[in-house]
């Protein structure tokens, strides 16, 4: 048995711990990404340009000559003397190459229609109009039969562009008439009409000018024949739309 003194001794109180202290974790940086690099889209070759130019004016004579039906790329492609799978390489389809003539033709056309909101003369307005219009009967033929086949035939390709296009552009050009109608410049018509035969004479000269030069006894209609026309229909339009006073 242990004595008294030993059993009321204090037991011994083990060390303490010292407390553990976790490292601190280093904030993890990523890494920044690199500023995305634009690539410019490559310049379009001046080789390409003037072939897409070359294969729209062949096609522009065969859809002139044979209309959409009876038009083909092998045809094309053989008038330019390459391949069809190398004219494909520039228009995917036939659609594709027939509605980029009828855009082309378009856009000179409507770029003539504006000649009637440029100044504010109507005598000259219209001398500019109709002469833009001859100038495209004499020079490009050809769209004009193009242009004309698809109408016949219903537009079957082309209605959506001829009323999305050609539409506004009229409305647009009708109401300059009608401003200068009750200005009291001209005499107040049916203008839309007005646009019609304008249109319709001025393209006679591409769609029946080989009737036109056979009556005349020649191969075909030349300047002086498209200058006396033009002066004749700017005379006739003028005199229309004067005021009777």
């Amino acid at each position: 048995m242990k004595p008294a003194a030993e059993q009321g001794a204090a037991r011994p109180v083990p060390p303490a711990r010292a407390p553990v202290v976790k490292a601190a974790r280093a904030p993890v940086v990523k890494a920044a990404r690199p500023p995305a690099v634009k690539v410019a889209p490559r310049p379009v070759r001046a080789a390409r340009i003037e072939k897409e130019r070359a294969i729209l004016r062949e096609a522009e004579v065969q859809f002139a000559r044979y209309g959409f039906e009876g038009a083909s790329l092998e045809g094309t492609a053989a008038a330019l003397g390459i391949s069809r799978h190398n004219l494909l390489y520039y228009f995917p389809s036939k659609e594709q190459l027939y509605r980029r003539v009828l855009d082309d033709v378009m856009t000179q056309w409507l770029a003539g229609m504006g000649a009637l909101a440029v100044g504010d003369d109507p005598e000259a307005a219209l001398a500019r109009y109709i002469s833009a219009k001859m100038r495209s009967s004499r020079e490009r033929p050809d769209g004009s039969k193009t242009f004309i086949k698809e109408v016949i035939a219903g537009a079957p390709h082309y209605a959506d562009a001829i009323t999305g296009r050609v539409g506004p552009a009229l409305a647009a050009d009708v109401r300059v008439f009608e401003r200068w109608a009750r200005q009291g410049r001209i005499a107040k018509v049916d203008f839309t009409h007005l646009m019609f035969v304008i249109w319709a004479v001025t393209q006679a000269y591409a769609d029946l000018a080989p009737q036109f030069a056979l009556l005349l006894g020649k191969r075909r209609l030349d300047a002086g024949d498209f200058a006396r026309a033009q002066a004749l229909i700017t005379r006739l339009v003028l005199a229309g739309l004067k005021r009777g006073d």
